[in-house]
C-alpha cells in the first residue's frame, strides 16, 4: 500500500477537480501512440493511426483516451486501495490484451507533461512529485497481475 501524506492528497484532488478528463486524456493517450509508435499495435481497431494529425483527430483515441483518465479519476477518489481499484483492469490488459506493463509507465509519464502543459506554473514542483507519485503507483498496481 502507498501511504500518501495530507499534502500529497490535497495536491493531487485540487489538480484533478481542474483536468478536463475528455481534453487531457485524448492529449495523453495520442501523445503515447506518437511518441512510442509501437505502442499502436494494440489500438489496430482504431483506424487510421498513420501520423500525429490522424492520431490525434481520431475519435477512437479520443473515447479511449477519456476512458482512460476517468480511471485515473478512481484511482484519485481511492488513493488508499489503488491496488484493489485497477485488479480487474489488470487482469484484462495482462490476461486478454497482453499489454506490455511498461506502456502503463509510459502513459504515466506522458500524463505528468500533459498536465504540466495545462496547468502551467500551478502544476508545480510538489505536484508534480505527488503526481508522479499516483501515476507510478497506478502503473504498478495495473501490472499486478503481471508477477
Amino acid at each position: 500500500m502507498v501511504h500518501w501524506t495530507a499534502e500529497e492528497k490535497q495536491l493531487i484532488t485540487s489538480i484533478w477537480g481542474k483536468v478536463n478528463v475528455a481534453e487531457c486524456g485524448a492529449e495523453a493517450l495520442a501523445r503515447l501512440l506518437i511518441v512510442y509508435p509501437w505502442t499502436q499495435r494494440f489500438f489496430a481497431s482504431f483506424g487510421n493511426l498513420s501520423g500525429a494529425t490522424a492520431i490525434s483527430g481520431n475519435p477512437m483515441v479520443k473515447a479511449h483516451g477519456k476512458k482512460v483518465l476517468t480511471s485515473f479519476g478512481d484511482a484519485v477518489k481511492n488513493l488508499d486501495s489503488i491496488k484493489n481499484t485497477f485488479a480487474q483492469l489488470s487482469e484484462l490488459h495482462c490476461d486478454k490484451l497482453h499489454v506490455d506493463p511498461e506502456n502503463f509507465r509510459l502513459l504515466g509519464d506522458i500524463l505528468i507533461i500533459v498536465l504540466a502543459g495545462h496547468f502551467g506554473k500551478d502544476f508545480t514542483p510538489e505536484a508534480q512529485a505527488a503526481w508522479q507519485k499516483l501515476v507510478r503507483a497506478v502503473a504498478h498496481a495495473l501490472a499486478r497481475k503481471y508477477h
